[in-house]
């Protein structure tokens, strides 16, 4: 009999729709992040690093680019003969067959494969964060509470709390209430997403749950063991941690990895992130060109400048280019005589000669404010930008555009040029 004493569960189903266009095409936790990883190699690092060898990857949304990306697990060594990387897409059963409709639920769906490993307990990832977490320290203080659920929350500023699932607890840790985004947060100690569960107590709860309705673990799971009075416990984690749900947020997280001292550091010889990688050759940086301050991937190309970015393997920056306070994902061409600030540009782009993005003054978007602010312009990927375009700030670009389609050679500020058939 196979006996594992924690599997990993990693949720990375999710659309991330609040990233715009760079997920309208691949799943949020296979978006590009530092130039040569994916998001979701950060949990899936901290898995093998903290000796969890049994991970279910659950997929739904856009799976393809994700699961090319896992393949059996070989640069994570978690292809193993017994346990290793399983991709658990939703699957038809014989009876009311469903897409995963909440977290607990696609949790839920996958009891028999849970099941298989005879596991004691059951380590609950989501697969959009970046942090590195020593899981094995965090079951630690499960057992030696002797906790039927353990929460990972890390401390966030009062005025934030609304945005969280807020614990609340005593001076032990042990949770005495919690309250889901709360208008008036009586603690700032947010849930992270990250749960220890015993497997007896999470298998219970799940088959006492099913019925739900978009079965959630903050809004179901975690309160019906409260209500059964098991032992909920908090453990308060005090490291990098970093939700990249929103453009600026992800902006953000990309950009503070140039630090000159980073808080986050994507090179640590004790705390490996890795990732799958093709053989390219390294990079090229020619004679006439300036780098300061930035993250070049293998096999890109440099003949212009590039200040304060972060570039993405195998791209292409022509001369006399000027790419500041960017990021450029994988295999994207730039032409000669581009300018480009604060531009997060997707996979697979061409950008031809003489285009500027991320120019004039900034105007709310038209279409979407709460996704496309901050000053940044944003291009999806396979998109193409004409010759001498200028693009403006909150703007976003997604399809294969030709002159006409911007007036003037211009898109303003706050405009939003979406080919129909993109989306």
């Amino acid at each position: 009999m196979i006996k594992k004493e924690m599997i990993a569960m990693l949720l990375a189903g999710g659309q991330g729709s609040r990233l715009g266009v760079l997920t309208s095409k691949v799943a949020k936790p296979a978006v590009s992040f530092g130039g040569k990883y994916r998001i979701i190699d950060f949990p899936l690092s901290n898995c093998i690093n903290s000796g969890v060898d049994t991970v279910g990857v659950l997929t739904q949304y856009q799976p393809l680019r994700l699961n090319t990306h896992i393949g059996i697990g070989i640069p994570w060594d978690l292809d193993r003969n017994i346990g290793g990387v399983t991709v658990l897409p939703p699957y038809e059963k014989s009876v009311n067959s469903e897409w995963y409709t909440g977290t607990a639920n696609a949790i839920y769906q996958n009891i028999d494969y849970m099941d298989t490993f005879h596991p004691e307990y059951i380590l609950i990832l989501s697969g959009d964060h970046i942090y590195k977490m020593d899981y094995e320290v965090m079951l630690n203080f499960h057992k030696e509470n002797d906790a039927a659920v353990t929460i990972a929350a890390m401390p966030v500023p009062k005025e934030e709390a609304k945005r969280f699932g807020i614990v609340i607890t005593d001076e032990d840790k042990r949770i005495n209430d919690f309250e889901e985004k709360p208008e008036n947060p009586r603690s700032n100690l947010a849930s992270m997403g990250i749960y220890i569960f015993s497997w007896k107590v999470l298998r219970e709860a799940l088959l006492a749950k099913a019925h739900q309705a978009n079965l959630d673990f903050g809004k179901h799971i975690i309160p019906y063991c409260f209500e059964k009075g098991e032992r909920l416990f908090a453990y308060e984690y005090n490291g990098y941690w970093k939700d990249v749900g929103t453009l600026s947020s992800y902006w953000e997280a990309n950009m503070e990895l140039i630090n000159i001292v980073p808080e986050f550091n994507l090179y640590e010889e004790y705390w490996k992130i890795y990732t799958k990688s093709e053989a390219l050759p390294p990079q090229y940086i020619s004679s006439d060109s300036e780098v300061e301050r930035s993250i070049i991937g293998e096999g890109a190309s440099i003949y212009g400048k590039v200040y304060n970015s972060i570039i993405g393997c195998g791209v292409v920056i022509g001369k006399n280019s000027i790419v500041r306070d960017s990021i450029i994902m994988n295999e994207t061409q730039i032409g000669e005589g581009c300018r480009l600030d604060k531009a997060i540009v997707a996979e697979n782009v061409e950008i031809a000669n003489g285009v500027e993005v991320g120019v004039g003054e900034e105007a709310p978007n038209e279409t979407d404010p709460s996704i496309y602010n901050s000053g940044l312009a944003t291009i999806g990927e396979h998109s193409y930008i004409p010759e001498k375009i200028k693009i403006g700030k909150n703007t976003v670009v997604f399809g294969k555009t030709i002159e006409k389609d911007y007036h003037n050679q211009m898109l303003a500020s706050g405009k939003s040029l979406i080919k129909v058939g993109e989306k």
